[in-house]
């Protein structure tokens, strides 16, 4: 009877060794194991074929292509202000952080970077580290799911929905929020905003305590997490790894610090780092560390943030958020490529004005998550099958940013 060729990439995908997972290839002792969509640890659509030794993993291959955003080509046909809606779409997440990154793209080609109100910054910094501690809480909340733990995620499912409504109640929507424009905001902060943000901050500042004794110190969790997927430093950096995935392995490279955008040079914050407390610097522990520790570095944020709009920059009757808003986008024609630092690493819009259009010729967008999944091959050989799903879990991946 002829092999039957089992086929994992497209047909344009060219393999070093076209039968190295023919069936007839594979050991006797050796299973071909479809991991998702469908399962809850692979993080919504992710599927992976993996080549099983009974419970130890001998490869993994990342199927990438199910959700079809199609943001690239979407964004070639739509204006630079109609493209915002899209971006949300990418890490839904964490989509005030993404329209940050992409506004400053357009804003650098029409020539507005450093000349915006300073309360507009201020305010784009304080919902985008709102977003970034959402963020944060539904990654270390669900991967205490894929440990084993529930409780932390029911408290920072609790506290993540008290952000959900005040992004809400500035937006007007609850997770993709079209509020950072081009040139300024959609509206500025609703009254008495600020109170309750403030009012907000000892609540998340007990509930990070107690999910940090709670998680961090647990030997469950230790042993299941500590000396699991240890990325070196070297291959993180090779593989394109940036944002907690980066820094969980050792390097404070924080994009907040290094470019230095929007008002952050003037606020105070620490960049945390792995450092292999519990284990192996870079291990999953590290990066599930590292992600608590930044949600202690955003509050810190946040508070400053608010300092200065009840301060230097309080609301003014006058101000309009839209001053600065073009009414009709039509860059210069130039290539531009912007970055930020979004809750899972570097986010990067490159664009390519003609000159002459209110549509980009070009956009293409630098995925962090992309690289993560790419890196997660080479971490779960030789791992146990269990230890695949904590190793995807630390990853903390957004599938909407991956098939784009």
């Amino acid at each position: 009877m002829e092999s039957t060729q089992y086929q994992f990439f497209p047909e344009n995908f060219a393999l070093s060794d076209p039968n190295k997972y023919a069936l007839d290839q594979l050991k006797s002792e050796e299973m071909l194991i479809s991991i998702g969509p469908q399962h809850p640890s692979t993080h919504g659509v992710l599927r992976l074929e993996v080549i099983s030794d009974g419970e130890w993993v001998v490869d993994v291959v990342p199927h990438l292509g199910y959700l079809h955003r199609c943001f690239e080509k979407h964004a070639e046909a739509l204006p630079y202000n109609q493209i915002i809606p899209y971006v949300d779409r990418l890490d839904y997440m964490a989509a005030m952080n993404s329209e940050h990154a992409y506004v400053m793209g357009v804003e650098k080609m029409m020539g507005l970077t450093g000349k915006l109100p300073k309360r507009i910054e201020y305010i784009r910094v304080l919902v985008a580290e709102l977003n970034r501690l959402a963020s944060h809480f539904v990654a270390v909340g669900t991967y205490g799911l894929d440990i084993g733990a529930y409780t932390p995620f029911l408290w920072l499912m609790r506290d993540r929905e008290h952000i959900q409504r005040m992004l809400e109640w500035v937006s007007g929507a609850r997770m993709l929020y079209n509020y950072v424009w081009v040139g300024g905001l959609f509206y500025d902060l609703p009254l008495g905003f600020e109170d309750k943000v403030a009012e907000f901050i000892p609540l998340v500042k007990k509930t990070l305590a107690e999910v940090m004794t709670l998680v961090e110190d647990n030997t469950i969790f230790i042993k299941r997490t500590a000396n699991v997927g240890v990325l070196p430093l070297n291959l993180a950096i090779n593989y394109g790894c940036t944002g907690p995935v980066l820094r969980g392995s050792g390097l404070a490279f924080d994009l907040r610090k290094v470019d230095a955008y929007s008002v952050y040079p003037e606020l105070d914050f620490d960049v945390p780092v792995g450092e292999g407390k519990m284990g192996k610097t870079g291990d999953c522990w590290d990066r599930n560390h590292v992600r608590l520790q930044e949600c202690l570095e955003s509050i810190k944020l946040i508070e400053q943030c608010l300092a200065q709009l009840t301060s230097d920059h309080k609301r003014d009757r006058a101000f309009n958020p839209q001053e600065f808003v073009p009414k009709k986008i039509r860059p210069a024609a130039m290539d531009v490529y912007v970055r930020a630092e979004n809750p899972k690493g570097e986010l990067g819009f490159f664009i390519r004005s003609d000159g002459y259009s209110d549509i980009p010729t070009r956009m293409k967008v630098r995925a962090c998550s992309f690289h993560h999944l790419s890196v997660i091959p080479a971490l779960a050989k030789g791992a146990y099958l269990a230890d695949l799903i904590a190793i995807i879990g630390s990853m903390d991946l957004v599938m909407g940013e991956v098939d784009r």
